[in-house]
């Protein structure tokens, strides 16, 4: 079984996984570890069509700039540009594992509605069992934010302007908008984690290993 999980940054997919992989006693990866891994396997003009994120993330540096720059709509779509250059890297390592029989955890933004579905058309949906996470609180994802507990956390060390913590739930709520639309269509759940954040992990472990 491939277990795949998907959504906006900063929504437990990690933290989702880890648990998963724990209970289950099976590997996971992040799509993040695929990007880098497949980016360096194109040319540098190629990298920079494929990665209009980082390209800007570098450019404008810290959180707080890059925030007040740029609109929270363009920042959600060039995050859907930059993850579909990485489906190819998470269809050769789910052909892999099912050809193999292993169970494996996939999570990232990387895991688009649509991608999944294809997915499960064109290998059966038997080998997959798919999650997305999201949140729609911009207030209170700010406030969270100082309770993580994540070494070397991105968005608390760039980050200094508490308006800028706002900023990025409006973002996340925004893809979370898109990835619920999408999760509907394609007949996915999609949990929302603003609230009761542990309980919300249990409840999807159990409908995992059901």
């Amino acid at each position: 079984m491939i277990y795949l999980i998907g959504g906006p940054p900063r929504c437990g997919k990690t933290t989702l996984a880890k648990a998963l992989s724990k209970k289950l006693g099976i590997p996971w990866i992040s799509c993040d570890t695929l990007e880098v891994v497949s980016s360096e396997y194109v040319s540098f003009n190629q990298w920079r069509k494929m990665h209009p994120y980082s390209l800007l993330r570098k450019k404008y540096k810290t959180n707080d700039r890059f925030y007040r720059v740029l609109p929270t709509r363009m920042i959600v779509n060039v995050l859907k540009r930059q993850a579909r250059p990485t489906f190819p890297a998470i269809e050769a390592v789910a052909i892999c594992e099912i050809k193999d029989g292993n169970d494996y955890i996939i999570e990232g933004y990387h895991v688009d509605p649509a991608f999944v579905s294809c997915l499960m058309k064109k290998y059966g949906a038997k080998n997959f069992k798919a999650v997305f996470l999201g949140k729609k609180d911009a207030e209170k994802f700010a406030q969270d934010v100082h309770k993580s507990t994540t070494p070397n956390d991105w968005l608390l060390r760039a980050t200094k302007r508490e308006e800028t913590f706002l900023k990025v739930g409006q973002m996340v709520a925004l893809y979370s908008n898109y990835f619920e639309r999408e999760a509907r269509k394609y007949g996915f759940p999609m949990i929302l984690m603003d609230e009761q954040f542990e309980k919300q992990i249990d409840s999807i472990l159990k409908s995992f290993i059901l």
